[in-house]
């Protein structure tokens, strides 16, 4: 069988896409708000 197509590690997960990441940045800090706006059951990874 092949090899799936998306792999990764979950420390570069979170440090790519998790939250302290995202409020690191001033784009990323609009990303939560604009999850938050709609109600997201989880903000980040």
């Amino acid at each position: 069988m092949s090899k799936r197509t998306l792999e990764g590690t979950n420390r570069k997960q979170k440090r790519t896409s998790g939250f302290r990441a995202r409020m690191r940045s001033h784009t990323g800090q609009n990303v939560i708000k604009a999850r938050r706006s709609r109600g997201r059951a989880r903000l980040a990874v």
